[in-house]
This record gives C-alpha cells, sequence and structure tokens, in this order.
C-alpha cells in the first residue's frame, strides 16, 4: 500500500505527530506525491522551490493565524487551513499588555527612568507645576474597539472584562457578540482604544487612512497585532506627530522596519518587531493542531479554519 505522504520540514517536531495514524509517512523534503503539507510563515524564504516540488499537493496546513504570506504562491486548487485558535493567548496577552502600557504611559516613564528623573508633577498631590508627560487615567469604563473580532479577538474581551472594560467587536459578518464594519462610523469616535487583528487582503488594506485615523477619539490608542499593511504609515506619522492619538505596533509597513525610518522617532508610539505570538510554546501548540489536523486528513473527515479564497 502507498503510504500518504506528509510534508513537515522541521523533523524536530516529527515527535509530536506519533503516533502516526496507519498508513501515513511524514518527510522532511519535499516529494512529488506529497498531498499535505504542514509550513510555517518562517518557511516563506523557501516556499516556491516547496511549491515547485509539490505537484500533487492538495491542502495546506499553516502553522500561523495569518495566511497572506502563502496564498498569492498556491494554486487555487490547494485547500488552506490556519492555525485560528494556536496564537490566542499569546497574541491577546501583548494586546492587553500594551494596552494597559500605553494608557498608564508606562513608555514615558522608562525615559523618565533613563534620564534619571523623578517628575513630582505626575502626582497632583506632589505637583508644583506642568508635568512633561500627559495625564494619565484608567482604561475602567472605557471602550475598546476590537476589528477582527475573531478567536483572538474573544481572548482580548475575556482579558479585558475584569478591568471593566467594554469591547466592541467588529467582525466581516455580524453575529450576536459582534457588528460588521458598517458600524464604524458610530463606534469609532467613542471608542478609548481600536485593535487591529483583520487578516490582510485586497478588501482590508489601508483599512486605517487618514479619515480613519482623524474620526478616532483624540488620546485614544491604535494597536495594531496583525498585518503591517492594514495601517497607512505615512497616515498614521502624520496623526502621531499631530498628537491626536498613540499607537502600539507589533507590525509595521514595511517590515522589518529599517533602521533610520521615521516610526522610529515618531512620538507617543511603541514598536514590537512582530513578536506578540512569538512566545517559547507557539510551534509546539502548532505542531499539536497540524497532528490534529493530519489525523483529520488521513481519515477524510473535514479539517478545520478552511480559508476563504
Amino acid at each position: 500500500m502507498t503510504p500518504l505522504k506528509i510534508f513537515v520540514p522541521e523533523n524536530a517536531y516529527h515527535h509530536v505527530f506519533e503516533p502516526l495514524p496507519g498508513g501515513v509517512k511524514l518527510i522532511t523534503a519535499a516529494e512529488p506525491d506529497v498531498e499535505l503539507a504542514v509550513l510555517g510563515m518562517h518557511h516563506a524564504p523557501s516556499l516556491r522551490s516547496f511549491i515547485d516540488s509539490l505537484p500533487r499537493l492538495r491542502a495546506v496546513q499553516s502553522l500561523n493565524a495569518g495566511v497572506d504570506w502563502l496564498l498569492p504562491k498556491l494554486p487555487e486548487s490547494v485547500a488552506v487551513y490556519n492555525s485560528s485558535g494556536v496564537h490566542d493567548a499569546a497574541v491577546s496577552e501583548w494586546v492587553v499588555a500594551v494596552l494597559l502600557a500605553m494608557r498608564r504611559r508606562l513608555p514615558d516613564m522608562l525615559e523618565l527612568q533613563r534620564r534619571g528623573e523623578w517628575d513630582v508633577n505626575l502626582n497632583d498631590v506632589t505637583a508644583t507645576g506642568p508635568s512633561s508627560v500627559e495625564p494619565i487615567d484608567t482604561f475602567e469604563g472605557g471602550t475598546v474597539l476590537i476589528l477582527g473580532y475573531g478567536s483572538i479577538g474573544r481572548a482580548v474581551a475575556t482579558r479585558l472584562a475584569p478591568f471593566g472594560i467594554r469591547v466592541v467587536g467588529i467582525a466581516r459578518h455580524q453575529r450576536p457578540d459582534a457588528e460588521t464594519m458598517e458600524a464604524l462610523p458610530k463606534h469609532l469616535p467613542e471608542a478609548d482604544a481600536v485593535v487591529l487583528l483583520l487578516p490582510l487582503n485586497s478588501a482590508t488594506e489601508h483599512t486605517v487612512d487618514a479619515d480613519f485615523l482623524a474620526r478616532m477619539k483624540p488620546g485614544s490608542i491604535l494597536v495594531n497585532a496583525s498585518r503591517g499593511g492594514l495601517v497607512d504609515t505615512a497616515a498614521l506619522l502624520a496623526a502621531l506627530h499631530q498628537r491626536r492619538i498613540r499607537a502600539a505596533l507589533d507590525v509595521t509597513d514595511p517590515e522589518p522596519l529599517p533602521f533610520g525610518h521615521p516610526l522610529w522617532q515618531a512620538p507617543n508610539l511603541l514598536i514590537t518587531p512582530h513578536v506578540a505570538g512569538a512566545v517559547m510554546s507557539w510551534r509546539l501548540r502548532a505542531y499539536r493542531f497540524a497532528s490534529e489536523q493530519l489525523r483529520c486528513y488521513a481519515a477524510g473527515t473535514p479539517l478545520r479554519n478552511l480559508v476563504s479564497r
């Protein structure tokens, strides 16, 4: 009997798939009769050579939730499944961390620490004049607008609830727990923070443009934990220098952000280098999910997280 060959380039994670279903064989080199491949964004530089060597490929299981790096390079006939759910805890923790850090002005405090400056004017009890740091407030009673209200968005909402924060979810289709993009004009001016968790595609590119930023509540926070292309970088730079809003970016356009780029020196901005989901355990969780998907594939039952082409 010819084995069902599954292409899993990283041999170090083959043990996660054990015990394999009968008739299934994992391979680390692309072979012509492979039907299913398990690939992550870190394989993107080799993706073209992989695909060209897999003429019978029927499906790709992505190790990442976002698949914009993958879809353009695959034939329409190849089904793509993402890892939605795998990154929920890590990314939602990052979102909550930067929301609280920006709301409580922790980046400004770090700068004061670097200068060895104790600003007595930050506390109205000891203040003798104006502070170099803008006023600080709590998030309790505030509103966070989440664009892309999927599993990560719901994980963010769960983690924000104990802080007394109201969450408004925006999704592609209206659901009991989410509204559609048509509701943005209503909610955008009222939100204390906007969190971007949308996929990047032709419909969502530059969702955050000059008009979007102008409609945001003055002093609110923009958080991007998805893809840099969702934001018009020039428009964001203008809004930051006008000090209308603040922002926390885990992703940028361009990415990697080159040395000397204006975003590095922009005011009211916190940047992390695409690490929201990059916790130590993410690959193990992703491969465990891929193992579950492999079993479904081998049994001929539907896989989860099919991506619409």
